[in-house]
């Protein structure tokens, strides 16, 4: 810097005048202690305007005075101009400071580039904010003479970052993440999942982009044009090591019942999910999974229960597989994203733990929360059905999930149903099916480490409805033969509730054990036209 002044340092400028000096005669003892307190006060201002020149440059060098604006210098006060200083040759006495960036940014002219492969991006001017805080101090400080001003000079820790964090901008937009190894597909001759090899990726070197940048400003580089250096990032889970840290981190098995038509349904179900693949943070849906049930692919007519009523529906009894699902996934730490209850309670799963589907709604979806792909395995035998989850373990070691579910009330059954039945004697009646009542069932999510629950949260509450009692009974009086009925009479007419009695004195009610377990909220056995079961009307499941 002209005049030994560098940004850098505090030195105090000489003064540059060298003309010629007026004589001074000899002063006297008196006249000498006389003028040295002038000296000694001028000496002591001396010391105290490079105290304050020393305050005032080392500002320049540091951050902006409070309050300085980046955009219009000018704003932050009007009247603010620079002093009289040249930097680097150029005058600013008298500019303000929007006048003087302009005058000094063409100094510093920036062309800057990044270039990895044949592609180049421009990297941001970080000096033009800098140069701006730089004559924002200058303006209010008392300095002048001349100045050298550099690049380098402008470097400071924000600068640094704002690098650094451009470097990590570039990376992002050239870095190829490696791709594990993974389930590639399912092999339905062998039984078993294929892993694909992984692939290695790019990864940027950012810190060393930013150092780079760093260097070509010192050296005052603004046009360089600065090679990005990269390395392959092998992935973090090969093959080898995918096949051995692969295994079964949940599995559920559910018992089916005799009929073999909709045990039919529950194999061909499994059958259609067994091999399935998700990939990490996909959202599995059980019926893009397994398709719709149709009498082409093979399923069969078995009891369902559809819009509040018992029907025999193609693919009946395929909610086994899907709740049996529900249990694996859920296990498994997987996210359960939809799920509905039966309206009536299961007898295959505990109640509050089943996932009732039907082409296309209710659906039965969760989310893979797992960093790789997991593989669902079904299977049907021997009246069991088993789902299991395989892939990487999603909970911590030592960590399981449960579902642990209570009925916390009994609730009282529909008002019975009455059919007419001229076949019973006149005043008497059997209960055809006896009544089911209805309950409510809080569900909960067990955690547990290392064998021993550690917590317990309410995960779901389900009200369940209740059978009506199904009641045949002959309400003609007994001194009516059965020859005077009316011939059109219809022979199983229903009437519900008691506002039908069966007679002023009824017989006593036979009731007649059934040995058909209830299936999906309704009984195995039902054929439409031969049960005289009537349909219920439709509530909300949950």
């Amino acid at each position: 810097m002209t005049n030994h002044y560098d940004h850098r340092q505090n030195r105090t400028s000489r003064s540059s005048y060298r003309g010629p000096r007026k004589s001074r005669r000899p002063a006297s003892e008196t006249e000498k202690g006389n003028s040295l307190l002038p000296l000694a006060a001028a000496g002591a201002g001396i010391f105290l305007l490079a105290a304050v020149s020393a305050v005032t440059i080392s500002r320049f060098k540091g951050k902006p005075a409070a309050g300085s604006h980046e955009t219009s210098l000018s704003e932050t006060d009007a009247s603010l101009t620079a002093p009289a200083v040249t930097v680097n040759g150029i005058s600013l006495n008298g500019l303000s400071p929007d006048e003087s960036f302009e005058a000094l940014n063409q100094l510093f002219p920036w062309d800057m580039k990044a270039e990895y492969g044949e592609e180049q991006l421009a990297v941001e001017n970080p000096l033009s904010p800098r140069l701006k805080e730089w004559i924002g101090t200058l303006c209010r400080s008392s300095q002048s003479g001349d100045l050298t001003l550099t690049p380098a000079d402008l470097i400071n820790e924000e600068l640094k970052k704002e690098i650094l964090i451009q470097a990590e901008t570039f990376a992002k937009k050239w870095e190829t993440a490696p791709k594990n190894s993974g389930l590639d597909y399912f092999d339905p001759q062998k039984g078993s999942f294929i892993f694909t090899e992984g692939c290695s990726g790019i990864e940027i070197d950012e810190r060393r982009l930013a150092e780079d940048i760093l260097s070509a400003i010192r050296e005052n580089r603004l046009d360089a044009v600065i090679p990005v250096h990269s390395a392959d990032a092998a992935p973090p889970l090969s093959k080898a090591m995918a096949k051995e840290q692969y295994k079964t981190i949940a599995a559920f098995t559910t018992e089916t019942t005799s009929n073999q038509k909709r045990n039919t349904n529950v194999r061909l179900a499994a059958e259609a999910l067994n091999g399935t693949i998700v990939q990490p943070g996909e959202e599995f849906s059980f019926n893009q999974a397994v398709g719709q049930r149709t009498a082409e692919k093979g399923y069969q007519e078995a009891a369902a229960y559809s819009s509040g009523a018992v029907v025999q529906e193609i693919g009946g009894g395929v909610c086994q597989i899907s709740s049996t699902l529900y249990r694996a996934a859920f296990n498994a730490g997987m996210e359960i994203t939809f799920r509905r209850s039966h309206t009536f309670e299961p007898n295959y799963v505990t109640p509050g733990q089943d996932a009732a589907i039907s082409w296309e709604q209710p659906d039965f979806r969760f989310v893979n929360t797992s960093s790789a792909p997991i593989g669902i395995r079904a299977s049907y035998a021997d009246r069991k059905a088993t789902v299991s989850i395989y892939g990487l373990p999603v909970l911590e070691e030592g960590v399981s999930w449960d579902l642990y579910s209570e009925k916390v009330e009994e609730l009282p059954p529909p008002e019975p149903e009455y059919a007419e039945d001229p076949s019973l004697e006149p005043g008497t009646e059997k209960v055809v099916k006896a009544a089911v009542p209805g309950s409510r069932w809080d569900t909960y999510k067990v955690i547990s480490k290392d064998g021993e629950e550690r917590e317990r949260i309410l995960d779901h509450s389900k009200t369940y409805k209740g059978h009506a009692a199904v009641i045949h009974r002959n309400t003609a009086s007994s001194e009516t033969s059965k020859a005077e009925q009316t011939p059109s009479a219809a022979p199983y007419e229903t009437k519900t509730g008691p506002e039908h009695p069966a007679s002023s004195d009824p017989a006593p009610a036979e009731t007649l054990p059934s040995d058909a377990p209830f299936v999906d909220g309704m009984p195995d056995s039902y054929t439409p036209k031969t049960n005289p079961i009537i349909p219920f009307q439709p509530t909300a499941s949950s």
